[in-house]
């Protein structure tokens, strides 16, 4: 810099400040947030005593229902203050147990926990599931209400799903002509894997489940968790219907990085409630870092929603790949469902052979996602949680969701079907999106429809046919 320059520049240097501070800001995040560096599980012991289950009775032979030898373990080892439960090698049939504060289930390699394939042996319990506050069969592994303790190991947790599966499909086959889709889902009580409720300090690690009757990883209102290099496969024996990899439901300060996973449904999914009693209960989901992780089969790499009652904010996920996925990146919500998603970036994401690279639709599969009772139902005498379904949300601009402040940069998508699905809502179109250094290679480039005032820097679409995106509805959008 030359002298004149140098002072040029020094003495108008506030207001080139000024300047640069007001301008929008298209590139990804220079320097990573505060929040970053406080995810996950915070820094605690586990005492060094070791508890063997098989000294309370568990037997390995793929056959014995263990239920009460491995509760017992566990539960001797919070009295006693905590420490490691362990099993020798083995196949360990089993129904819900809960982990408690201050215990380390460790499944080490040749260990396999075999879910029971019978729903007696989930007890009911008060819980959260698809957005709806409700009682449901408990999950597999429960750490509900804990603090500071952990499962680990190189072991697996299969869920052996099938049965569950095969129960959800008859009753929607029964369900959906009578015009009851939207609760199928409920009404098929399906064991989630492992669910984490109301938990502070949780770390889950180096496990490899597998054939989840229903969800595998529930999050639920919980803080401080870490998620570390798990291994996800529910396709082995079939396709099991919504079989989520890892949920993170209205919670806060959560890690989760090196994870793969194979599901039958959304692989990383963010979700906060659903519709009135989502909204009754206003808790969001934010602060999560999800990084350096792989989707293969499933229903979205990373998705948002379909349940955003409680809003979602403050959320990076980076270095992520797809391989195979249906969609890529997925932001899912209906007109009852409400809720503000914000603060969100996507960032360093490498796809291959994926149906759709982005997605944006605020009115997702209504079928499911509206709820009428058909004639011959009487209101007073159905489910509290088909009562639940059918609260409407007033005023209905309430129900309206809002996708804002998404930031897409570093981008490159090879193989896929389309470039962009993009169906925002007329009352509300789609606004402030930003999307920075972005190359899809695809056959269709896709549509992009009620939507305006998107920033766009350095993005590329390439078909075949050197098609446009098509745009209906749409204002200063450039691609």
């Amino acid at each position: 810099m030359t002298q004149l320059m140098h002072s040029i520049f020094c003495h108008y240097k506030p207001y080139v400040c000024l300047i640069f501070l007001l301008l929008p800001a298209l590139s990804v995040l220079a320097d990573d947030p505060v929040w970053v560096s406080k995810v996950g599980s915070r820094d605690f012991n586990i005492a060094q005593q070791q508890f063997v289950a098989n000294n309370y009775g568990a037997l390995g032979d793929g056959i014995t229902l263990n239920t009460n030898s491995l509760q017992q373990a566990i539960d001797a080892c919070a009295e006693a203050g905590g420490g490691t439960v362990v099993l020798k090698p083995g196949k360990y049939l089993t129904g819900a147990i809960f982990l408690k504060s201050g215990v380390c289930l460790q499944l080490d390699e040749g260990v396999e926990i075999l879910g029971s394939q019978e729903l007696k042996d989930y007890p009911i319990i008060d819980t959260r599931v698809a957005g709806i506050e409700m009682k449901w069969p408990a999950a597999l592994v429960n750490i509900i209400g804990q603090k500071k303790a952990s499962i680990t190991g190189k072991g697996i947790i299969n869920g052996q799903g099938k049965p569950f599966w095969d129960a959800y499909w008859s009753l929607r086959k029964e369900y959906e002509p009578k015009g009851l889709r939207w609760i199928v889902d409920y009404d098929a009580q399906r064991p989630r894997t492992l669910l984490v409720d109301n938990c502070e300090d949780i770390v889950i690690k180096e496990l490899t489940f597998q054939e989840a009757g229903f969800w595998t990883v529930h999050l639920l209102y919980s803080s401080y968790i870490t998620v570390d290099g798990v291994v996800i496969r529910n396709n082995t024996k079939g396709i099991g219907p919504s079989t989520d990899g890892i949920d993170i439901d209205s919670s806060s300060w959560i890690l989760v990085k090196n994870a793969d996973i194979d599901c039958n449904d959304d692989n990383f999914c963010i979700k906060s409630g659903r519709d009135w009693d989502g909204l009754r209960v206003n808790r969001p989901t934010e602060y999560v870092l999800i990084t350096d992780c792989i989707s293969r089969r499933g229903g979205g790499l990373i998705t948002f929603g379909s349940e955003t009652s409680g809003g979602m904010r403050h959320i990076i996920a980076r270095n992520l790949k797809a391989q195979g996925t249906k969609v890529g990146m997925r932001f899912k919500s209906a007109r009852n469902r409400g809720g503000v998603v914000e603060d969100i970036y996507l960032e360093n994401i490498q796809m291959d052979s994926v149906d759709v690279a982005f997605e944006v639709t605020p009115n997702w599969n209504p079928s499911y996602s509206y709820s009428e009772l058909p004639d011959g139902y009487d209101s007073n005498t159905i489910p509290q949680h088909w009562k639940k379904m059918l609260e409407p949300v007033v005023p209905e601009r309430k129900g309206i969701p809002t996708f804002q402040h998404i930031h897409i940069a570093g981008i490159q998508v090879k193989y896929a079907k389309k470039a962009l699905f993009v169906d925002g809502l007329e009352e509300r179109p789609l606004e402030k999106f930003h999307l920075v250094d972005v190359s899809i290679n695809a056959k269709d480039a896709g549509s992009i429809k009620h939507a305006r005032n998107w920033q766009i820097e350095n993005v590329h679409i390439q078909t075949p046919e050197n098609e446009s995106v098509q745009q209906t509805n749409t204002a200063n959008i450039k691609l």
